[in-house]
């Protein structure tokens, strides 16, 4: 199928093609670079390149949701499950439902619009409800404290 300018009955300019590429092909090489300053760095050793500490940690002392999501995506980089699990349960269950999501998003921007959790109904409410009860878990279970 090929796009076709509106009104005019001709297949639409490349640059219609680079337009919708753009933006998907950099939050690539954005999250590539993420990925390679994460491995760079060891986040889960304290003679890695430093990295800044979680602020909410920093203050309250108590690990917010994303704590440890750091040294949780270096240890999945090494194919670390369990270590991964460890250090952010929640962010790494998390990441299929961001990859659905993303892949949805770029099959949008090119007329075929898939399915995708976040026009769920009650996507907000059930997000909102497993992040409170994930934060509440991690600061009272002394096993998943980091």
């Amino acid at each position: 199928m090929t796009d076709v300018d509106a009104g005019a009955g001709r297949p639409a300019p490349a640059s219609s093609f680079l337009h919708r590429v753009r933006l998907p092909a950099t939050t690539v090489l954005v999250g590539c670079a993420g990925a390679a300053l994460v491995l760079a760095a060891n986040p889960a050793s304290e003679s890695g390149f430093p990295l800044p500490p979680c602020p909410i940690k920093l203050l309250t002392g108590f690990d917010c949701p994303g704590c440890g999501g750091t040294r949780m995506l270096f240890s999945l980089l090494h194919g670390d499950l369990p270590a991964a699990l460890h250090y952010n349960a929640l962010a790494l269950l998390f990441l299929p439902l961001l990859a659905w999501a993303w892949v949805a998003w770029v099959a949008g921007r090119f007329g075929r619009g898939l399915p995708t959790w976040t026009r769920w109904r009650w996507t907000p409410q059930v997000a909102l409800a497993v992040t409170a009860a994930w934060v509440l878990l991690r600061n009272t279970v002394p096993a998943l404290r980091l």
